[in-house]
């Protein structure tokens, strides 16, 4: 055994392999800590340029179209005349368009508080059921997520039909009033009525499925703890199933804003691809404003507006997300 200069055996030889170790474990993580930084966006970097090339391009002429003055003449000479801010003035000084955006913004909210309300119960539902009714409940909610909107869209008119609707004769013969003959579309309040249990119909199976997924994760220990404790099953979802399923419900809900926010095709087959401006949404909006009127340029602007206000639910999404990281 050596000994060192104090009479301590062992201890400088120890003393310099650890400093010698310790210069290696310095120098080394350089390169390591670029990686670990880098990695992440080299990973992301395919489906970014992806995103870009498919997206990118088109926001860039949408943008740029809708600072033009382009309609049915310069779209013929494919040469639009530059305008400035002119469109987007407009937009802001016309009052059918907050008209339109509160409309949408009501429509949204509606629809996205009503599909997860119902996706919630039903996934709550799905996690008490037996194993053969569960398979039955899923199998339905997948066939109805996998409908096409079209097929939808004409099951719902063949039940609100004028003359031979289906629900119309069922609520009619329940005796809760007399509905035969009933134009649901005359009025634009059951009109909605009609589009929004045609969208949340088609969204709940996600909701359902995904949330159900989360409560399969949710730690059986607690909740019967809780039970023990004489918890309500409304305490225990409030107390401990919400709170560990927060997550998933802020992506749920952003995603559901995002897709109602943007609702076109229902509305505008369900009124035979005239709807009326009481039924104008965002989107619908947009199209009629660029292809009924031929004035392209506006209708690109109103189009990038909805845009903006995507990015704002999208940037709240993310936002809570990164909260939500932040407090576990």
């Amino acid at each position: 055994m050596s000994t060192g200069p104090g009479g301590e055996a062992g201890f400088p030889a120890v003393t310099a392999a650890a400093a010698g170790s310790d210069i290696r474990r310095r120098r080394r993580p350089l390169g390591e800590r670029v990686f670990r930084v880098a990695s992440p966006y080299l990973l992301l970097a395919p489906a970014a340029l992806v995103i870009g090339a498919v997206l990118g391009y088109p926001v860039y002429l949408l943008t740029k179209l809708s600072f033009q003055q382009y309609g049915l003449a310069e779209l013929v000479t494919k040469k639009g005349t530059w305008i400035g801010v002119d469109n987007y003035t407009r937009i802001f000084q016309d009052e059918q368009f907050w008209a339109v955006v509160v409309r949408t913004i009501v429509f949204t909210a509606v629809c996205v508080g009503l599909t997860m309300v119902f996706g919630t119960l039903i996934a709550l539902l799905l996690a008490r059921l037996g194993r053969f009714m569960r398979l039955l409940l899923t199998s339905g909610l997948v066939l109805v997520w996998a409908t096409p909107v079209v097929v939808a869209v004409n099951i719902f008119r063949w039940m609100v039909d004028y003359e031979f609707g289906v629900l119309n004769w069922t609520l009619t013969k329940l005796h809760i009033g007399d509905f035969l003959n009933k134009d649901w579309f005359a009025d634009p309040t059951t009109g909605f009525a009609v589009i929004t249990a045609l969208i949340v119909w088609g969204a709940i199976p996600f909701v359902a499925i995904t949330v159900y997924a989360g409560l399969s994760q949710v730690p059986a220990e607690l909740v019967e703890a809780a039970e023990i404790d004489g918890a309500r099953r409304w305490q225990v979802f409030k107390d401990i199933t919400f709170p560990l399923l927060l997550p998933i419900f802020v992506i749920l809900t952003s995603l559901s804003i995002i897709w109602d926010f943007q609702v076109f095709t229902q509305v505008w087959l369900l009124r035979d691809g005239e709807p009326e401006e009481d039924y104008w949404l965002m989107s619908v909006y947009s199209f009629v404003e660029a292809f009924r009127l031929g004035e392209y340029g506006f209708g690109a602007a109103i189009a990038v507006v909805m845009v903006c206000f995507m990015f704002v639910a999208t940037f709240v999404y993310l936002r809570q997300m990164i909260r939500i990281g932040d407090t576990r």
